[in-house]
């Protein structure tokens, strides 16, 4: 996918505001989807509850930038910038590969397979 992907943005969130971040963060990753993306995520890590990893899919980088500096994420991030440490990177990845049972799989190389069984 040469012009979009799927954007990870790495979050960690400040000293005792973890649970309230988890909180905060679930406000404004559906918005993506009013801005062309056709799917998001957001994990927590296990291991260290402050950290949280924010992923979209979109087809067009532009739709991303549109929704990042859109006037909700603006807001949002104004809102709650004590609750994050910054500089916040995000960076975008293409899909290789992916399966799991039940799904076909999907390659990079256009190859489609039926999951194993």
């Amino acid at each position: 996918m040469a012009s979009g992907g799927v954007v990870h943005i790495p979050w960690y969130a400040t000293l005792f505001r973890g649970d309230r971040f988890e909180v905060a963060i679930q406000e404004i990753a559906p918005i993506a989807l009013r801005y062309g993306a056709t799917e998001y995520q957001v994990y927590r890590a296990r291991d260290d509850q402050y950290k949280f990893l924010q992923m979209a899919q979109f087809e067009d980088k532009l739709d991303f930038e549109r929704y990042w500096l859109g006037e909700e994420f603006v807001s949002w991030r104004s809102e709650y910038s004590s609750w994050y440490q910054v500089p916040v990177v995000y960076g975008f990845t293409d899909l290789i590969t992916r399966g799991g049972l039940g799904i076909e799989q999907h390659r990079s190389d256009g190859d489609q397979r039926a999951a194993v069984s």
